[in-house]
């Protein structure tokens, strides 16, 4: 249960936060960047949303991802433990499994790509494209504590380590969110990339 009677603490103007285990970290912490970055990511999904003109199957779609992406950044934000005293958010397999056979299924419904394509047509497909390259962040900076917290329960420091299946999902969840930007541009179609920004080639001397 989440009963927030405050919305400042203070606790945090000594450059540290507090995670989920309770222990406190420097806001430079890169475990604390990749929860950050999924937390972008799902901001993001919010305005497409709200403001992209989405069919009402991608929108329910999208609602299912944005409560998975805050349970992304739970479990980003709780050390791996031996132990814990109450079982914490987890992504499981499932999760991933369920973003791909999603792929598949508005993959279905589109052309083969032919050509690389620019971010833009429609509101909804700009603002997924935005999406997907804010996700792609998400997952470099969870690689990026993964290498730096390992995948154990602790460390020679203490710290427990980062769910390996956070960044697979980030991961698969980027491709998806640019098959859903492609299908918000159906039926009009992508907007292709044009070598050289399009220009026609200059007359020989």
């Amino acid at each position: 249960m989440v009963n927030l009677t405050r919305i400042y603490t203070r606790t945090g103007d000594d450059g540290t936060t507090a995670l989920g285990d309770f222990s406190r970290t420097p806001k430079t912490d890169p475990r604390l960047a990749a929860y950050a970055d999924a937390n972008e990511a799902n901001a993001c999904l919010g305005v497409a949303i709200a403001a992209g003109g989405l069919r009402e199957d991608v929108r329910a779609t999208l609602l299912r991802i944005q409560n998975e992406l805050f349970d992304v950044g739970a479990d980003l934000c709780m050390p791996l433990r031996e132990t814990y005293d109450y079982p914490p958010l987890r992504v499981q397999q499932p999760w991933i499994d369920d973003l791909e056979a999603d792929c598949d299924r508005y993959l279905a419904e589109l052309e083969p790509l032919r050509s690389f394509i620019l971010p833009g047509g429609s509101a909804g497909a700009a603002y997924l494209h935005v999406a997907t390259t804010v996700v792609r962040r998400a997952e470099r900076a969870t690689w990026a504590a993964l290498e730096h917290y390992g995948t154990d329960a602790g460390t020679e420091r203490g710290e427990g380590g980062v769910n390996p299946l956070t960044a697979t999902y980030l991961n698969r969840l980027s491709d998806l969110l640019f098959v859903l930007a492609r299908v918000a541009n159906l039926p009009g179609g992508d907007v292709l990339w044009q070598p050289g920004g399009g220009r026609v080639a200059a007359p020989e001397r």
